[in-house]
């Protein structure tokens, strides 16, 4: 059911979207959540169709976003809405990992925020909602984009947040950014600065399982295997700590030498009673970082890291039997998790109140 609001009493205009980078959808799911009609979502990835379309009422486009004709955009919405132009685009030059590993020139994700700069010029939307890593806001790309968008009298909002404080349960800082044409828009404030949700709190009731096996009742729930070497390793790790945790004969040679003592963020177990460390693309490899599961002797499995970037716990990834864990991996850890995309849709729900408009069918 679609929801509309009436704009200043002057007439109906119904909020829609359309959400670039979309990827499996969790930013799309997350504003919908709070009423705000997607109409699409646009990605170069065709391995994440599938889930954007089972698990949201928006058609996948696969395209290029930096090559896109505006235009086709601008037709997406109908003639009377109020338009949303979302998105997060791929990250990973401006990530802590990449920093300083890929020439800006030569990576044409660098280009892509340029992209969305270039849609939003030519389809003029009544809101921008723009979500990345905070280290993009120290590079000059961040600073064109929020320039130019003041330029066309667009009003700006944006913070840095740890996802945490907003009911995620990770520690994961983002770059949240919203503006309008229409007036002043704010990001909400925390929602749960003091009642972060544990990995205990977000995985209640999933089945144990171990490395290389998975839960028939729910295929998604399925683990990594483990060579018999990592499988000794995890049995020697504790909850919060490291590799030092091991007997010498477990040791990589790396970490026997001086130069690999400060590589403590790998081969670790997350803590039941805490938030989860940051996920990445490889959240379900054990040796990639803080990714074996608490208790159970195996890295999270693919639902585990589902749940923990806050998706619905009946999200569909794949049709039928076709579980390609890094394909899956790199969906998730990529995604907007959907409690961020709730915030975002909240603000802007917010907005919309504020400004004198009423919930109405």
């Amino acid at each position: 059911m679609k929801v509309f609001w009436r704009w200043h009493v002057e007439r109906a205009k119904n909020i829609e979207a359309v959400d670039l980078f979309c990827g499996v959808g969790g930013l799309t799911r997350g504003v919908s959540n709070l009423g705000i009609n997607v109409i699409a979502g646009l990605d170069i990835d065709k391995t994440c169709q599938f889930a954007y379309e089972e698990n949201n009422n928006a058609k996948f486009i696969l395209a290029d976003v930096g090559k896109y004709d505006s235009e086709k955009i601008v037709k997406l919405y109908s003639e009377n809405s109020t338009r949303i132009l979302m998105g997060c685009a791929p990250c990973q030059p401006f990530s802590k990992l990449q920093k300083g590993t890929i020439e800006k020139n030569h990576d044409s994700k660098w280009g892509l925020l340029y992209a969305f700069l270039t849609h939003i010029k030519q389809v003029q939307p009544d809101i921008i909602s723009m979500e990345n890593v905070p280290e993009l806001e120290k590079e000059q790309v961040f600073l064109d984009f929020y320039n130019q968008i003041k330029e066309m009298g667009y009003h700006i909002d944006y913070k840095i947040v740890d996802a945490s404080d907003y009911g995620v349960p990770q520690r994961r800082r983002r770059l949240l950014f919203l503006a309008s044409k229409l007036d002043e828009i704010k990001l909400i404030g925390p929602t749960n600065l003091n009642n972060k949700i544990t990995v205990r709190q977000a995985l209640d009731g999933l089945s144990t399982i171990e490395a290389g096996k998975f839960d028939e009742a729910d295929p998604l729930h399925r683990a990594s295997n483990l060579s018999e070497l990592n499988l000794k390793r995890i049995k020697h790790s504790t909850p919060g700590g490291t590799w030092r945790d091991w007997p010498k004969k477990l040791l990589p040679e790396c970490y026997k030498k001086e130069s690999g003592q400060t590589f403590t963020s790998v081969y670790g177990r997350m803590k039941w009673d805490d938030i989860s460390p940051t996920l990445t693309t490889q959240f379900h490899r054990y040796g990639t970082g803080r990714y074996g599961h608490p208790v159970e002797n195996r890295a999270l499995s693919l639902r585990e890291g589902a749940i923990l970037q806050s998706f619905p716990k009946d999200y569909k990834f794949v049709k039928d039997s076709n579980y390609v864990l890094d394909d899956i991996a790199r969906q998730i850890g990529n995604a907007v998790p959907v409690r961020l995309g709730e915030v975002i849709g909240e603000s802007i729900r917010q907005f919309v109140m504020s400004m004198g408009v009423k919930y109405g069918k």
